[in-house]
């Protein structure tokens, strides 16, 4: 390669990135997946498009995705907060498991049925495509923005993140299958499977923990801080696959311990993160369309139609059922998850195993997943927003904890300095200083108006444009509310979705029901409201659950450290006959 191609080649892929960033915006105007916009840019850009760029090395394909897709799915870990684990855990890691094995044999049954292929390769398509896609779920989910009750929007992000290694897993498993023509694989393929989970898991744990330890004790520069975190995590993704662990699972566990340890630098670390995931969904999903060649794909659209309408339609929905039944998931959460069952880069990447493994006929295998990828992110991808509030899960608009500044000052005790800005209209807007929710332990440290410092004192107010500055726990959410922006929220929706009355959780169940008439149960005579909904939702309620007696619902409108501390009571419609 000439030092003019090299430029060529430097100039091609920053506008690409360029035309990607402008696009997002496009995306969001019209609501279109973002994902989508990225890999037909690459389509635009490959050889059947104007752009005229000539790829087709796999090789190189599946190491830069598989580096991508690592990157994303730290991004994830990092985002995922430890208490969510609460409720989301056992049934995503079901999902993440058996949904993924259910997906794959579903899937397998229908293309042996629909093209007569011969069993393995049947199973084969099914195992790359039985897995969702963290960049594809992660995207859409933030994307759209849209504020999912806890349970639904964890389960499924915690799912996409750790249901790769099942479905590499049975991918790799098929192909040696193919290759070396076992007889009998069962031992092997389980022994394999417990190797891979268990390292994954036992690495990702020492490696997230032995980084948050170096991270609270290294003189880094700020700058360094969130570039240590990326090599940390690449480094334990590489050592988990070199012994044959399961990279993307170690990973993903690396980015959990981190993000919910208190490190130095945490914010910057979380939006350098932000930024770095953002730049390889778009490299990884540009390249992958570049990868492919449009002018092929007309022979096998009809298959691919019908596998992805089998995929979508009977296969997801079926595996959600399934793995979700012993966790009471609410009929509307199932049938979002299901729908949520995005095809992204992950499939297009395992689609590559057949080329790398030396087997036949792999132009198909790859054409014909990408094509079902793009049938899912253009079907399910464009929505999942109307669908959402189609079903009535999505949670009205409330005020959240704003943008501050955060330094971890003391590791070992978990203090930080936080800074917020006073901004007009909130609630600690002309508030004394003295009269602030300060936590135990939490204290304020000074205020800065105009440039300058103040001393603190009790009857200090506070007034717009100051910075106040507070020493306290990492967790500053009850804090934050006072400082969070007014926020324009639609108190008819909010009543709609919450109910007309706010009512105290620790208000007996019996004294409600005399101010709203209904007959409370014998069971039930002693009970408090908070007590109420804890029994009907098996000690695991998150905001927006509802729990009915009678002609009135409870629903769960605040939650702290794992209690009830707001519930909303909305009155049942009575059919008159």
């Amino acid at each position: 390669m000439t030092l003019t191609d090299i430029n060529h080649s430097i100039f091609v892929g920053a506008v690409l990135a360029l035309l990607c960033v402008v696009a997002s915006l496009l995306s969001r105007r019209f609501g279109a997946p973002i994902l989508l916009v990225f890999l037909i840019l690459g389509m635009l850009a490959g050889e059947n498009g104007p752009g005229g760029i000539m790829f087709s090395d796999y090789s190189l394909a599946f190491l830069l995705g598989s580096l991508a897709l690592a990157v994303i799915i730290l991004d994830g870990g990092l985002g995922a907060r430890k208490d969510t684990f609460r409720v989301s855990l056992k049934p995503a890691l079901s999902l993440a498991t058996l949904g993924v094995l259910l997906t794959a044999g579903i899937t397998g049954f229908a293309v042996r049925w629909l093209f007569e292929l011969p069993w393995l390769e049947a199973f084969l398509i099914g195992a790359i495509v039985g897995s969702t896609d963290a960049a594809a779920v992660f995207g859409l989910l933030r994307f759209a923005k849209l504020d999912l009750p806890e349970r639904t929007s964890a389960t499924l992000e915690i799912e996409s993140g750790t249901n790769d290694p099942m479905a590499i897993f049975l991918t790799v498993s098929l192909v040696q299958l193919l290759v070396l023509k076992q007889d009998n694989p069962g031992g092997a393929m389980l022994l394999q499977f417990a190797q891979q989970m268990g390292l994954g898991t036992i690495l990702g744990l020492a490696g997230g923990k032995g980084l948050v330890w170096l991270l609270r004790r290294m003189p880094l520069t700020a700058a360094l801080y969130p570039l240590f975190v990326l090599a940390g995590g690449l480094s334990v993704f590489g050592a988990a696959n070199h012994f044959g662990g399961s990279g993307f699972l170690a990973i993903y566990i690396v980015g959990v311990v981190i993000g919910n340890s208190p490190v130095p630098y945490s914010t910057d670390i979380h939006r350098f993160h932000d930024g770095i995931a953002w730049l390889s969904q778009i490299g990884m999903f540009v390249m992958l369309g570049l990868l492919v060649t449009p002018s092929h794909l007309p022979p096998i659209i009809m298959p691919a139609i019908a596998i992805a309408l089998v995929l979508i339609f009977i296969a997801r929905p079926v595996a959600v059922v399934l793995s979700l039944l012993p966790f009471r998931f609410p009929w509307r959460q199932q049938v979002f998850i299901s729908w949520c069952g995005l095809r992204g880069a992950v499939p297009i990447i395992l689609a590559l195993f057949p080329s790398l493994a030396g087997l036949q006929n792999t132009d198909t295998f790859f054409e014909l997943v990408f094509f079902v990828v793009l049938i899912s992110l253009v079907l399910q991808g464009w929505t999942i927003a109307p669908l959402a509030r189609w079903l009535k899960i999505e949670l009205p608009k409330l005020t959240k904890e704003p943008d501050h500044k955060s330094l971890l000052l003391v590791p070992e005790h978990e203090k930080s300095l936080h800074i917020y800005e006073v901004l007009q209209g909130c609630r600690a807007c002309f508030m004394r200083s003295a009269e602030l929710p300060l936590s135990e332990g939490a204290q304020l440290t000074g205020i800065i108006r105009a440039g300058l410092y103040l001393k603190v004192s009790r009857a200090q107010k506070l007034e717009p444009g100051d910075q106040v500055m507070i020493l306290g726990s990492a967790d500053t959410s009850a804090l934050g509310a006072f400082f969070a922006p007014v926020s324009a929220i639609d108190h008819s929706q909010n009543m709609a979705f919450f109910g007309e009355f706010v009512i105290s959780p620790s208000a007996r169940l019996l004294d409600v029901a005399e101010v709203y008439p209904f007959a409370v149960p014998d069971a039930y005579h002693d009970f408090t409201v908070a007590q109420f909904v804890n029994k009907k939702l098996h000690g695991k309620p998150v905001v927006g659950d509802r729990a009915v007696l009678e002609t009135v619902m409870f629903v769960v409108r605040e939650m702290k450290d794992l209690h009830i501390v707001s519930v909303g009571l909305k009155l049942k419609r009575i059919k008159v006959p």
